[in-house]
C-alpha cells in the first residue's frame, strides 16, 4: 500500500494506534532487494572465473558492464552472499643470494 500524502499517513497511523518510526521500520523491513541484480551478475562473474576473482576484480568487471558501484559494496554484497576468492599458495624461495 502505497501512502501518497503525508496527511493520509497521519490518519491511517492514528486509525491503526500505531507509531510514525514503527511504519517506516516495517516498510523498510519488507520492501525489495535493492541489490538483487547485482548480486545475481556477482555471482554468475564469481562462478564463471571458478571462485579466483576477488572483489576487486569483480568491481572492474561490473564497471566493464556499465553498473556504477563502489568496491566496498561488492564487497559486503560477496560476504553476504559467501563468495571467497581462492588464495593462490606461495611458491617456497630458498634463495638467500650470495654467501659470504
Amino acid at each position: 500500500m502505497e501512502v501518497r500524502h503525508k496527511y493520509d499517513l497521519a490518519i491511517l497511523l492514528s486509525c491503526m494506534r500505531m507509531a510514525r518510526s514503527s511504519y517506516y521500520y516495517y516498510v523498510k523491513t519488507f520492501s525489495a532487494d535493492k541489490y538483487s541484480e547485482i548480486k545475481v551478475m556477482i555471482q554468475n562473474i564469481y562462478h564463471r572465473h571458478k571462485g579466483r576473482f576477488g572483489y576487486r576484480r569483480v568491481t572492474l568487471l561490473l564497471r566493464q558492464k556499465g553498473q556504477i558501484i563502489n568496491y566496498k559494496t561488492v564487497l559486503r554484497l560477496m560476504r553476504c552472499l559467501n563468495l571467497k576468492s581462492v588464495i593462490r599458495a606461495k611458491k617456497y624461495k630458498s634463495y638467500k643470494g650470495e654467501q659470504g
